[in-house]
């Protein structure tokens, strides 16, 4: 899901990418406006999904006024961007096991990936739909769930590490959240079915 065509994965190859966080330097009420903002985007998709979700709503139910929102969120793809980056960054991996072969390692990083969001569909599918716009909010969170998932899944391989494998289950792995974005199956069965995938790579 490059910034523009949207098919390549994000992060891909990025070794030595310098992460900053999507804004910098929030006082400590700002930073619990942004977190009721998150929060109850998740709650809004939750009631209408995708489609009925709008920003006004969203600062409706935080408590929040409108033209505040949208100093933090230009979008409602920026807004539910910003749940799956919040996602990943407070739901640490599970630790590598050293006695693992390194696909029971990557199945299991990306089965942490998976999680974030694979129990609510609806939620699931928003975050598909909104990281694929490609306006420049959501292209930075974009680049940083990229580098974030890349650096995972290079971990996991650890000594095992080969470039262009890490680049093909980058691709399988995008492409397999897309396809479940579009409903081909259920987030739920996505860790499930990289398995074979990430067997295949890495010839386990």
């Amino acid at each position: 899901m490059s910034s523009t065509t949207g098919v390549s994965p994000p992060g891909a190859g990025a070794t030595g990418v310098t992460r900053e966080p999507v804004r910098r330097h929030l006082s400590v009420r700002q930073a619990d406006t942004v977190a009721r903002l998150t929060d109850a985007a998740v709650e809004e998709v939750r009631g209408t999904g995708y489609e009925g979700l709008t920003v006004r709503n969203v600062a409706k139910r935080a408590g929040v006024a409108p033209a505040t929102a949208y100093t933090y969120f230009a979008s409602k793809d920026h807004l539910v961007a910003e749940v799956f980056w919040r996602r990943l960054q407070t739901q640490p991996p599970t630790p590598p096991d050293p006695t693992a072969t390194a696909a029971r390692r990557v199945t299991t990083a990306i089965g942490d990936i998976a999680g974030l969001v694979g129990d609510e569909p609806e939620l699931a599918a928003a975050c598909t739909t909104g990281m694929l716009a490609g306006d420049p909010d959501v292209e930075r969170v974009r680049e940083q769930i990229g580098v974030e998932v890349a650096d995972r899944l290079r971990a996991a391989m650890g000594a095992d590490l080969d470039e262009d494998r890490l680049d093909a289950l980058q691709l399988a792995l995008w492409g397999a959240m897309l396809s479940a974005g579009m409903g081909y199956f259920l987030h739920a069965e996505l860790a499930q079915r990289m398995a074979g995938v990430t067997r295949i790579v890495l010839g386990d």
